[in-house]
């Protein structure tokens, strides 16, 4: 594993705006804690400790601390800014030499699976426990030889010596698919191409049904609807209603008006 040699400022200030100001003297803001000790704030430089990360989250960091003493810390917890990127915050833990601790290995597929296979990987990093100062870069995992139907588990993945997994061994990192053959493809396309022709025609039928009770309805806009004549032009006629002595009045425009 690669170690990075930093130094590392004590921090006075805490808070918010005392955190802006370490990032603006191109500083991140750290906290070193472990093995019982009262937790340490620190400044560490910001271009460097960046570098020291792109090697992996368990990259070996020697601190040098004020007054020349050192310690090796590995990075817990590291925040970044989610827009630009840029580190603000590591949380650090102390280790020592000969010191067992939990880290994240990642997993790298190698090898090719035949040519009718699928591999699917599962688990992209697995958890082991290994010294802090011989911590592997990663795991590899060969899918050579893997058919159809075959996985290749946790407890399989061949690990560094010294170092040992951590949780469910049956836990499937890769398997391998059978890969769909030229018919079931046809038959798949085929079946979507139905649905779609069957939603469009779903979608013109309910469109055709709208209209059609759409024509039936009185206009909003002007209030009228279908007229039924009362004379001989077609205008509608007044309406004849019966007066006290039983000879219908006329109601409409007066006589002679």
């Amino acid at each position: 594993m690669s170690e990075v040699r930093l130094s590392a400022e004590p921090r006075t200030e805490f808070g918010k705006g005392a955190a802006r100001r370490t990032r603006r003297a191109s500083k991140v803001p750290a906290v070193l804690y472990g093995h019982g000790t009262e937790p340490r704030h620190l400044a560490l430089p910001g271009h460097e400790l960046m570098l020291a990360l792109k090697g992996g989250a368990n990259t070996l960091l020697r601190l040098q601390l004020e007054g020349g003493g050192e310690e090796l810390a590995l990075a817990k917890d590291v925040q970044r800014d989610p827009i630009k990127g840029f580190l603000e915050h590591v949380d650090l833990v102390v280790v020592s030499r000969g010191e067992k601790v939990t880290v994240e290995l990642g997993v790298i597929v190698t090898g090719e699976a035949g040519g009718d296979v699928v591999v699917q990987q599962q688990l992209t990093t697995i958890t082991v426990e290994a010294e802090a100062t011989h911590i592997p870069e990663a795991v590899e995992v060969s899918i050579v030889g893997l058919g159809a139907g075959r996985a290749i588990t946790a407890g399989q993945v061949k690990l560094p010596e010294g170092t040992t997994l951590v949780g469910d061994p049956a836990q499937v990192v890769v398997q391998g698919l059978g890969a769909p053959s030229a018919e079931q493809i046809e038959a798949e396309l085929a079946s979507a191409e139905a649905e779609l022709g069957a939603g469009e025609a779903g979608a013109a039928a309910q469109a055709a049904a709208a209209a059609e009770v759409g024509d039936g309805v009185t206009d909003s806009s002007t209030g009228q609807g279908d007229v039924v004549a009362g004379t001989e032009d077609g205008t509608g006629g007044p309406t004849q209603v019966p007066g006290d002595d039983g000879a219908g009045t006329t109601s409409g425009p007066s006589a002679g008006a």
